[in-house]
């Protein structure tokens, strides 16, 4: 639970409950007076300083799926370098994966560390348009576990938020975690003052993927997330020589085109199986660069383009509406 402190009994009701203080699990708890003022339930204010931080943001998407495995640090990844390849636009990659930060070896960022200035923590640069961050940064060796409960994720990610010196930029990608717990709940009620454009679902083809993705797109219907669409990664095997495709993990259940057509939602496109793209990620450097031509990235930029529309849309449905 995202509101009970490390100190906290076994049983705790959670700081923001109205039994908060008051239930048997809290005698002889140290904030035991402390709930029981109601003080716990006040909002926070890190919430209104991220609300300040973020507002020289234009466009904010959490890459999010209730599965692990399926390829989110990859197209968060790639989704950043797709938008950081127009030279005007300003973009930064968060990484919320406390336990598992893989995003600086995909960036070719591995061994860089994290600068104090006077502004914040300044990102991590693989140009001058796409800045990274990442506790990966903060660890003395890529192979150092983070073995932390949730109040101290939860503090960190208020600190990249917070105290990160973004900077202006056109595009803040944030890759999160499997799952639907702590560091989902945290990043959107820390942004709950502040517009986030929406999220972009990753799934695989099969059945065993899809239904713990069912679970993230409810997750972002009852946080009120609006979801840009959902992406199939690894749909099908096709052959670099041959061209031909194989279907790796096969869509037994109709994969995510039926998933989305179900529930109403974009599929925004099906990425195919490709190992240099696993081998790009392992070099740090962007697979549309490396091999642009090749039928996923012709897909990922497809993917992209609607992103982008997607956002532009948004601007303009605001503007008219006011």
């Amino acid at each position: 639970m995202a509101d009970v402190p490390d100190n906290a009994p076994e049983h705790c009701p959670g700081t923001a409950s109205e039994q908060a203080g008051k239930s048997a699990s809290c005698q002889g708890c140290p904030n035991q007076v402390l709930c029981a003022s109601g003080a716990t339930k006040a909002p926070d204010p890190a919430i209104a300083e991220i609300g300040e931080k973020m507002s020289t943001v234009k466009h904010k998407i959490l890459v999010l799926s209730g599965k692990g495995g399926v390829g989110k640090s990859t197209f968060s990844a790639h989704l950043a370098h797709a938008l950081a390849s127009d030279s005007t636009k300003e973009v930064a990659l968060l990484d919320v994966d406390i336990c598992g930060p893989s995003i600086p070896r995909i960036m070719g960022l591995e061994g860089e560390q994290v600068h104090q200035s006077g502004s914040g923590w300044s990102p991590v640069y693989v140009d001058d348009n796409l800045a990274v961050m990442s506790i990966g940064f903060l660890l003395s060796s890529p192979d150092d576990a983070v073995i932390w409960r949730g109040p101290k994720k939860n503090g960190m990610i208020k600190q990249f938020l917070r105290d990160v010196d973004w900077g202006d930029l056109d595009y803040l990608i944030v890759d999160t975690p499997p799952g639907t717990s702590d560091e989902h709940l945290s990043i959107v009620q820390y942004l709950s003052s502040t517009h986030v454009d929406g999220a972009v679902i990753i799934t695989t083809p099969q059945e065993l993927s899809l239904q713990d993705v069912r679970k993230e797109i409810r997750f972002c219907q009852k946080v009120k997330l609006p979801i840009i669409g959902v992406v199939e990664n690894m749909s099908g095997f096709v052959c670099p020589k041959c061209k031909n495709t194989s279907q790796i993990f096969p869509p037994t259940t109709g994969g995510a085109e039926k998933m989305c057509a179900d529930l109403d939602l974009p599929l925004l496109g099906k990425v195919p199986l490709d190992p240099r793209i696993a081998r790009s990620c392992d070099e740090g450097k962007s697979f549309l660069n490396e091999v642009p031509d090749s039928p996923a990235a012709e897909v990922y930029q497809r993917i992209v383009q609607r992103i982008q529309d997607y956002c532009s849309n948004r601007v303009r449905e605001e503007q008219s509406a006011t």
